[in-house]
């Protein structure tokens, strides 16, 4: 008998959406909004459109993995049961980068936001200090981080409503009603498609949040039903908040400029609502980072936690669970070490581990979709095969795009942590010659599971 403590299933569905948007934060509309405003050539309402089109096809594979293998783990889990044990590995291994350095980059922003702010304070007090307090509320349980996380994203959200209502109020003020409604944000003689889908290519890591929700997998009810229910509607909230806000941006502020396209949001929030809004909105964008650390550190810690029971990572110390709070303490306490890196590396040196982490996992999502049908379908009917192998085509072809846009250090830097999981994949496989551990309990496994959800 297994006296191990596990994880306890207490998540419900508007937890896990919470926990979803907490680390895909709202508010990061704002924060890329210069370089999307930029790259997008202005035509930001139809380059979120072709984002929200194309992260539907990637949540839909997510949907359809987390039902017929409902286990923490996300990406790692997925590509271990319906490839092969090794391509899981090396698929959890490249999604450590996103989120292990996902914590990394809301400490770096809260360090550099607060600094500003109070300048006698060093931002690495800051970091340090908000290091502690996340580790603290992640070791309680998920459900303080969920109820939390609940709060902050709803203060983002009433945000940016009130920020679209500031905008909207501009227009009734100087065109009436009818001003509200206008086409050129969706059609214009001087956009293209290469424009749009360049723009697409920065604003798509605004709806990443959905792998987290598959980490939780094992602490939530139901979650077969829940955890596909959950991706597609933080996708649905997130895309009705940041193609409404740049609906509402294009038709007010049609011949928008910026001095510096980082600080861009800082102006555009000036010109809507002067200081008086700008104070709030720094306010709630410190809210948003926090958040998002809190939910970072939650997932990373599940991650290593499944990759520790699996022994793939020393089971002593990343599979413990704590007796009392039902959380991987020690992965919790490892993840806010790592953390401590916000003091010497730059933002945009962590960004580049996260975008390749991040669509690495998507990528073999898609095909682990394609790969399971292929196992388990004995007769190919029209719908399975259109959401079973076209829908993740078209998904893995489409995040194949996005990574070959990623710039050559990103690249090389990616290509490097997988050549060191591949050597330590040979230490652990003895040269190939022996399984990985736990590797014939998971391929006899993971056909019934996936049989049982089809």
């Amino acid at each position: 008998m297994n006296n191990q403590p596990e994880l306890k299933r207490t998540l419900t569905l508007w937890q896990v959406i919470f926990l979803g948007l907490a680390w895909n934060t709202p508010m990061i509309y704002f924060s890329v909004f210069g370089v999307a405003y930029e790259g997008s050539n202005g035509f930001l309402t139809a380059a979120y459109i072709m984002a929200v089109l194309a992260v539907l096809f990637t949540g839909a594979s997510y949907a359809i993995m987390a039902k017929k293998i409902p286990i923490s783990g996300s990406a790692y889990t997925f590509a271990k049961k319906a490839i092969h044990p090794n391509a899981g590995f090396l698929v959890g291994w490249v999604l450590l980068l996103n989120y292990l350095f996902a914590p990394i980059i809301a400490c770096i922003t809260f360090g550099i936001f607060l600094h500003a702010e109070v300048p006698s304070v060093p931002a690495y007090v800051w970091i340090i200090g908000l290091i502690v307090l996340l580790a603290a509320i992640a070791i309680r349980g998920v459900n303080s981080s969920a109820n939390i996380s609940r709060l902050f994203v709803i203060l983002q959200i009433i945000f940016m409503i009130v920020f679209c209502c500031y905008l909207a109020y501009g227009l009734l003020s100087t065109g009436g009603a009818s001003s509200l409604m206008s086409a050129e944000p969706f059609l214009n003689v001087d956009m293209s498609l290469p424009v749009v889908l360049a723009g697409a290519s920065i604003v798509v890591f605004s709806f990443l949040g959905f792998d987290t929700m598959t980490t939780l997998s094992e602490e939530t009810i139901q979650p077969k039903k829940t955890i596909p229910k959950a991706i597609f509607i933080m996708i649905g909230i997130v895309a009705f908040l940041h193609v409404g806000t740049s609906y509402f941006i294009q038709t007010a502020l049609p011949n928008l400029s910026f001095v510096d396209p980082d600080s861009a949001a800082l102006e555009l929030v000036g010109i809507v609502g002067g200081s008086i809004l700008r104070s709030i909105f720094i306010t709630v964008l410190i809210a948003a980072i926090f958040t998002q650390g809190l939910a970072s550190v939650t997932s990373v810690s599940r991650l290593l936690y499944v990759m520790g029971r699996d022994s793939i990572l020393p089971k002593k110390w990343f599979g413990f669970v704590h007796p009392t709070f039902k959380t991987p303490v020690i992965n919790i306490v490892i993840a806010s070490i790592i953390s401590l890196l916000a003091i010497f590396i730059s933002i945009d040196d962590a960004i580049r581990f996260v975008n390749f982490g991040a669509l690495s996992a998507f990528f073999f999502v898609n095909i682990c979709v394609i790969s399971l049908f292929f196992k388990n379908q004995k007769r190919l009917s029209v719908l399975g095969i259109v959401t079973n192998m076209i829908f993740p085509l078209i998904g893995a072809a489409f995040i194949a795009w996005l990574l070959a846009l990623l710039d050559l250090p990103t690249i090389m830097g990616g290509l490097a942590w997988v050549a060191a999981g591949t050597v330590y994949l040979i230490y652990l496989t003895k040269f190939f010659t022996r399984p990985l551990p736990n590797a014939e309990s998971i391929e006899q496994q993971a056909p019934d599971q996936a049989k049982e959800a089809i």
